[in-house]
C-alpha cells in the first residue's frame, strides 16, 4: 500500500509554487494572522483554500453556508470560485474579527458575493432553517460540531456537501489516552460522522484535517 507523504515546511513552499496563485487579498489575510499570535491558527491552510476553490469550481456550487468566518479567509477562498451569481452567507458571533473579515471582502471587491450576520451561529442557523444551500463549510467552536453538521443537513439541497475543518485535532484524535474535552468531542464527531447513513464521507488530510461529506 502507498504512504502518504509527510509534508515538511520546505515541501509545502514546493507545492505553492506548483499550485493555484493566492488572490493579493488573501495573502494579505494570512500576513494579517501572522501578526495575531497563537490566534492565527484559526485560520484555514493555504492547501485548503485550494481545495475549496476546486470543489466550489467543479460542483456548480452557487449558495454557500459558512459556521466560523475568522478575519475572513476561507470565506475570500469561497467568494473567489463562486460565480457572479453566487451567494456567501458567513455566520460568526465576533464583531471584532468580523470587521477585520469584512474590510478585506470590500478590498477584494467581492462584498457583494458575501452576507456576514454576526451573532451566535446556532440563532443564524435557526433563522436560516428555511433557506437551502450548495454546501455548508463549518470551521466555528469545536463543541457545538454535532449540532451544526445536524442543523446543516436540513438546509442542505440533494448532493450538497458538508465540508468540516479541524477533523484530526493536530492528530491527537488518533490517541486514544488524551483525554482532554475537545480531542475527545472531536473523536466523538467522527464517529457520529462515519456511522451516518444519510451521508458518504472521506477525509482529506489538508491542513488540520476535513471531512467532506455527500448528502445521499
Amino acid at each position: 500500500m502507498g504512504k502518504n507523504l509527510e509534508i515538511t515546511e520546505k515541501l509545502e513552499k514546493y507545492i505553492n509554487n506548483f499550485s493555484l496563485k493566492l488572490n493579493p487579498i488573501q495573502q494579505e489575510i494570512i500576513d494579517y494572522n501572522n501578526t495575531l499570535g497563537d490566534i492565527k491558527r484559526m485560520q484555514i491552510a493555504t492547501s485548503q483554500c485550494h481545495f475549496l476553490h476546486l470543489i466550489i469550481k467543479t460542483s456548480n456550487i452557487k449558495n454557500v453556508l459558512e459556521i466560523g468566518t475568522f478575519t475572513g479567509l476561507s470565506a475570500l477562498s469561497i467568494a473567489l470560485a463562486l460565480p457572479d451569481d453566487g451567494k456567501l452567507t458567513a455566520l460568526d458571533k465576533d464583531k471584532e474579527t468580523n470587521k477585520m473579515a469584512v474590510s478585506f471582502f470590500k478590498k477584494a471587491n467581492l462584498d457583494n458575493k458575501i452576507q456576514t450576520i454576526v451573532r451566535p451561529a446556532l440563532n443564524s442557523l435557526e433563522e436560516l432553517k428555511d433557506q437551502k444551500f450548495d454546501m455548508v463549510f463549518i470551521d466555528a467552536d469545536k463543541m457545538n460540531y454535532k449540532e451544526y453538521y445536524e442543523r446543516s443537513l436540513s438546509l442542505l439541497n440533494k448532493d450538497g456537501l458538508i465540508i468540516v475543518d479541524n477533523i484530526l485535532w493536530h492528530g491527537e484524535v488518533a490517541d486514544e489516552n488524551n483525554l482532554d474535552k475537545f480531542t475527545v468531542n472531536i473523536r466523538d464527531f467522527n464517529t457520529h460522522v462515519a456511522n451516518d447513513k444519510r451521508v458518504e464521507q472521506i477525509i482529506v488530510p489538508l491542513g488540520d484535517g476535513m471531512t467532506v461529506c455527500r448528502v445521499l
